[in-house]
C-alpha cells in the first residue's frame, strides 16, 4: 500500500500494519478513531473492540508521543489486562513504536508500583481498584497531567455493580486533572445504550453490524433432564462425546461448586483420557494460570469453568460453548456463547444443558430472546452508590485537601451521581469527617478536619490503612487450602464460614481433586488428597444467581401460550398439558398458586417467577403472616420459578397473605432484626470505611469483622436510626439479598390472584418436593429409598420414572 485513500483517517503506517495482516479496518473502528469527544461502541464479541479503543492511541504514536502517561486501559478482570497486553504488543512491535506498556493490579510488584509513581509508562493497564488507590497519590496532578485517553472494556459488567461508581467518581476527577481527557467504552452486550452512554457522563454511541447469528440449541441428550436438581451431571457423557468432536470446547457452569462436581462427572465418562481444565475464581492463582497458558497453546481440549471466563479473553481457537444449566441472565448467555469462534465474521457455535425440567422452559426462553436479539435491562438504575462516594472522599483526602464546594461540582460530572443533592453530599462529608451523630465522640471515626476552608484527614498516619482498604469489593473471608502440613502446595482458597462447619477427616472438593481436611493452622487449612474418597461436599456453597426479571417474564409467557408449547420437548408438553388438567397454569397478570394435601400435611405452591432471592424472602414472609394467621407453617422452599410452603391448615385463601401493604410492614419488621440487615451492613460499611478488614501487619477475620459490625448496627440502632449508613443498609437489604423489588414488582405487574386446591401433589409441585432437604430419610440405603418415594410422589402426579429420566 503506498498511500492512503482507502483509509484517509489512519496515518499511513497504520494502513499498511492493516494491509500486512490482510486486515481491513472495519467501519465502527475507524468511528472511534474520528470520535471527537467521549464514545461507547457497541459491537460483538470478535468485532475488534479492544483494538478500536486503542486505534487513536496507536494514530497518535505514529507522530510520536511525549513522555509521560497518555492512555489508560480499565477492565474488570486482572487477567484482561495480561491478556490485552500480549495482544497490544504486536502491533505496537510490528509499527516500531517507543511505547511502554505495563499494568498495575493487585498482582504488580510494590518495586515496578513505585517506579510508576516517578515515571509513568504511556499506556497503562489497570483495574478500578488499583486507578482509585493511583489516585490517593499527592503526585497523582503530577501522574495524569499528560493523560490523553481512557478506554474502559466491559464496561457493561462495571455499570451493573459499585466498582462501576467507583470508577466514574475516578474519571471524573481525571478530568479535573487532565482536562484534554477523551474516555472510551467498550461492550457486547448492552440493552439500552443510551442508560450506559449517560452512566458515562455522556458519549457518542457507535454502533458496528452485528455479525453472522450464533449457531445455539440445546444440547441432544440420551437420558431425559432430571425432575429437580442443578448440576447437570446426568448429561456428562453427552457433553464428553461433544468435546471430543471438537478442537476446543468451553463448558460453562454457573457456580464454583458445580463446576468442581461437573469435572469431576466429566472425568468419570472421559474413557479417551482428553486433557481438560477447571478455572474457577478460587483455585490458586497459579493453577488458574496454568489452565490459561495450556488453553493458549492448545494443549487443553476442554475447561470446565464459571464467570471466571466470562469476559473478554481472547481464546482463538475454541470453536464450541457448552452451557450447563439454564444461564439465569440473557446477557450471560450471550457473553459466554461469544467465547466461541472468537472473530466478526464466524457465528458462535453454542450448546445448552439444562440441568432440569423446569429448566428447559428457561433455556427455550433464553433461546429465542437471543434469536430475536433481546437481552435484560442495563446496571442499576438511580443515583449512585452512597457508600462508594464516602470512601472516594476519604481515596481523595489521601492525596491532598479537599474544597467541598469543588469536589460537589466534581463528583456531579459523574454520571451516576449527576443528581446527587447537595445534602446528600454533605452527609457523606460530614460521615467521613466525624462518623456521624452516634460516632462523633470517638477519635478512631474523627477522619477528616476543617483548616482554612480546605477539609484534610486530621492524622496523616491514617494514609496507608486507607489505602489498604480502597475498592468496593466485599467478598466472604477467605482461606488458603495447602497440601499437607507447613509449606505443602496451595490449592486454592475456601470460605470461612465452610472451614469452620469441617471437621477433621471430612472430605471436599476443590481443584478438581477430593481431599481430607486434617487441620486449621494459622489461618491456612491444611488437607491430605484422598483420590479414592467420594467427596463429602463441594468446595463452596456457590452464588445463587437469580433469573432475570427480562427472562423469567419470557419462560412465564411461554408457559401460557399452548401455542408457544411447539418449541418445547413433547415430554416437557406432556408435563404442561398435566398441569393444566389436574390444577392451572402459570400466566403473565396472574398470580397462581395451589393447595393440596399429602401425607398428613398441607402445601401451599405459589408460581411466582420473581427469582432465587426474591422468592426465599417471599417464603420468610408467607411463612411468618401465616403463623400470625393460625396455620403453623413447618417450612418452605423457593426455586427461581416458586415458593413451595408446608403447614398444619390449608391455606385456602391466599388473597389476606399476599396484601402488598401487609407484606411490605413485614418486611421492614423482618429486615429491622435480620441477619440479611447486619450482613448487607457489614458491606456498607466496609465501603464506606466505617470498619477496615486490612490494617498495617494485621488482618481481621471474618469473625472479628462481624463480631464488631454487629455492635456497631446495634449501636446505630439505638441510638441514631437515621445515620447515614442505615439509611443505605436498609436501601440495600429491600433490593439486595431479599430482592423485595421483585415482589413488589410481581404484586403490581400480576394482580389477578388464581387459586386452585388440587385433589393430591401436581406436575408442578412434584419437583419442588424433590429440592434438597425436602424428603427426610437418612441411614443405610438412603440412595434406594430416596428413589423409591420420588416414584411414589412422581406416579401421585401423573408423572414418570423410568430408566431415560434421572431423578
Amino acid at each position: 500500500m503506498r498511500d492512503n485513500r482507502d483509509h484517509p483517517d489512519l496515518p499511513i503506517p497504520l494502513s499498511r500494519w492493516f494491509a500486512a495482516q490482510g486486515w481491513q479496518p472495519h467501519a465502527h473502528q475507524l468511528a472511534m478513531l474520528r470520535a471527537q469527544g467521549d464514545a461507547l461502541m457497541i459491537a460483538p464479541t470478535g468485532g475488534g473492540k479492544t483494538l478500536a479503543g486503542f486505534l487513536p492511541t496507536l494514530a497518535q504514536a505514529c507522530s510520536g508521543l511525549p513522555d509521560g502517561m497518555h492512555t489508560i486501559y480499565v477492565s474488570p478482570l486482572k487477567a484482561l489486562t495480561n491478556d490485552i497486553g500480549r495482544n497490544l504488543a504486536r502491533p505496537v512491535a510490528d509499527l516500531g513504536l517507543a511505547l511502554r506498556i505495563e499494568d498495575r493490579t493487585g498482582d504488580t510488584g510494590s518495586t515496578q508500583r513505585a517506579r510508576q509513581r516517578v515515571d509513568p509508562p504511556h499506556i497503562l493497564l489497570t483495574t478500578p481498584e488499583s486507578l482509585a488507590l493511583m489516585l490517593s497519590y499527592p503526585e497523582a496532578p503530577r501522574i495524569f497531567a499528560s493523560l490523553r485517553r481512557v478506554v474502559i472494556d466491559e464496561i457493561h459488567a462495571l455499570a451493573e455493580s459499585k466498582r462501576g461508581d467507583q470508577l466514574m467518581l475516578g474519571l471524573a476527577r481525571l478530568r479535573q486533572l487532565a482536562p484534554e481527557l477523551r474516555v472510551a467504552g467498550l461492550s457486547a452486550t448492552v440493552e439500552n445504550p443510551q442508560a450506559l452512554a449517560d452512566f458515562m457522563g455522556g458519549a457518542e454511541i457507535v454502533r458496528a453490524d452485528p455479525g453472522p447469528a450464533p449457531d445455539i440449541a440445546m444440547l441432544a441428550t440420551t437420558l431425559a433432564p432430571p425432575w429437580s436438581g442443578a448440576g447437570g451431571a446426568y448429561a456428562a457423557r453427552d457433553v464428553m462425546s461433544a468435546i471430543a468432536a471438537s478442537r476446543l470446547t468451553l463448558v460453562f457452569i454457573n457456580t464454583r461448586a458445580q463446576a468442581e462436581l461437573f469435572f469431576q462427572a466429566l472425568w468419570a465418562v472421559n474413557d479417551d483420557n482428553l486433557p481438560i481444565g477447571l478455572h474457577h475464581g478460587s483455585l490458586a492463582r497459579e493453577a488458574r494460570r496454568r489452565v490459561e497458558a495450556a488453553m493458549a497453546a492448545g494443549e487443553l481440549r476442554a475447561v470446565v469453568a464459571t464467570g471466571s471466563l466470562d469476559l473478554g479473553l481472547d481464546w482463538g481457537d475454541v470453536d464450541l460453548v457448552i452451557q450447563i444449566g439454564a444461564p439465569r441472565n440473557i446477557k450471560r448467555l450471550v457473553q459466554r456463547i461469544g467465547r466461541a469462534n472468537h472473530r466478526y465474521d464466524a457465528p458462535s457455535r453454542a450448546r445448552i444443558v439444562p440441568a432440569n425440567r423446569f429448566e428447559i422452559l428457561e433455556c427455550v426462553a433464553a433461546l429465542q430472546a437471543v434469536e430475536a436479539g433481546e437481552l435484560d435491562s442495563d446496571g442499576r438504575s438511580g443515583l449512585g452508590a452512597l457508600d462508594v462516594l464516602c470512601q472516594h472522599i476519604l481515596t481523595l483526602a489521601c492525596a491532598g485537601p479537599l474544597d467541598a464546594d469543588q469536589l460537589f461540582a466534581e463528583v456531579t460530572r459523574a454520571g451516576p451521581y449527576a443528581t446527587l443533592t447537595r445534602a446528600d453530599f454533605d452527609a457523606c462529608l460530614d460521615f467521613v469527617a466525624t462518623g456521624g451523630y452516634a460516632l462523633r465522640a470517638y477519635d478512631r471515626w474523627q477522619r477528616l478536619v476543617l483548616r482554612d476552608g480546605l477539609w484534610q484527614l486530621r492524622d496523616p498516619r491514617a494514609v496507608r490503612a486507607i489505602r489498604m482498604n480502597i475498592g468496593t469489593i466485599v467478598a466472604p473471608e477467605l482461606l488458603s487450602v495447602r497440601r499437607g502440613p507447613r509449606g505443602g502446595a496451595p490449592l486454592g482458597e475456601i470460605e470461612e464460614v465452610f472451614a469452620a462447619s469441617l471437621s477433621p477427616g471430612d472430605t471436599f472438593l476443590i481443584g478438581g481433586q477430593t481431599v481430607r481436611y486434617d487441620r486449621l493452622r494459622d489461618m491456612v487449612v491444611e488437607v491430605t488428597p484422598q483420590p479414592d474418597k467420594t467427596p463429602k461436599i463441594a468446595v463452596f456453597n456457590g452464588l445463587k444467581m437469580a433469573t432475570s426479571t427480562e427472562l423469567s417474564a419470557r419462560v412465564l409467557a411461554l408457559i401460557g401460550d399452548p401455542v408457544a408449547w411447539e418449541s418445547l420437548p413433547a415430554d416437557t408438553r406432556d408435563w404442561l398439558d398435566l398441569q393444566a388438567r389436574i390444577a392451572t397454569l402459570p400466566r403473565p397478570g396472574t398470580m397462581t398458586c395451589e393447595s393440596f394435601a399429602r401425607g398428613g400435611w398441607w402445601y401451599f405452591a405459589l408460581y411466582s417467577f420473581a427469582g432465587r432471592n426474591a422468592n426465599q424472602t417471599l417464603g420468610l414472609l408467607l411463612t411468618h403472616r401465616m403463623e400470625g394467621a393460625g396455620l403453623a407453617p413447618l417450612g418452605f422452599v423457593a426455586t427461581d420459578y416458586a415458593v413451595l410452603i408446608w403447614s398444619l391448615e390449608p391455606v385456602s385463601d391466599p388473597a389476606p397473605l399476599l396484601d402488598p401493604e401487609g407484606l411490605r410492614d413485614g418486611m421492614e419488621d423482618w429486615l429491622a432484626g435480620n441477619a440479611v440487615m447486619k450482613r448487607t451492613f457489614r458491606a456498607v460499611a466496609t465501603v464506606a470505611g466505617l470498619i477496615q478488614r486490612n490494617l498495617p501487619g494485621a488482618r481481621k477475620s471474618g469473625k472479628q469483622a462481624t463480631f464488631s459490625t454487629d455492635i456497631l448496627y446495634d449501636t446505630l440502632r439505638k441510638f441514631d436510626r437515621d445515620h447515614l449508613l442505615l439509611q443505605i443498609t436498609r436501601a440495600e437489604s429491600m433490593r439486595g439479598l431479599a430482592d423485595y423489588g421483585r415482589i413488589e414488582d410481581m404484586l403490581r405487574t400480576r394482580p389477578r390472584i388464581v387459586h386452585s386446591m388440587p385433589p393430591h401433589v401436581t406436575p408442578f409441585a412434584a419437583p419442588l418436593m424433590l429440592e434438597a432437604g425436602r424428603i427426610p430419610i437418612r441411614g443405610a440405603g438412603q440412595a434406594r429409598l430416596l428413589e423409591e418415594e420420588a416414584a411414589r410422589m412422581m406416579r401421585e402426579a401423573g408423572l414418570r420414572m423410568d430408566e431415560d429420566c434421572a431423578i
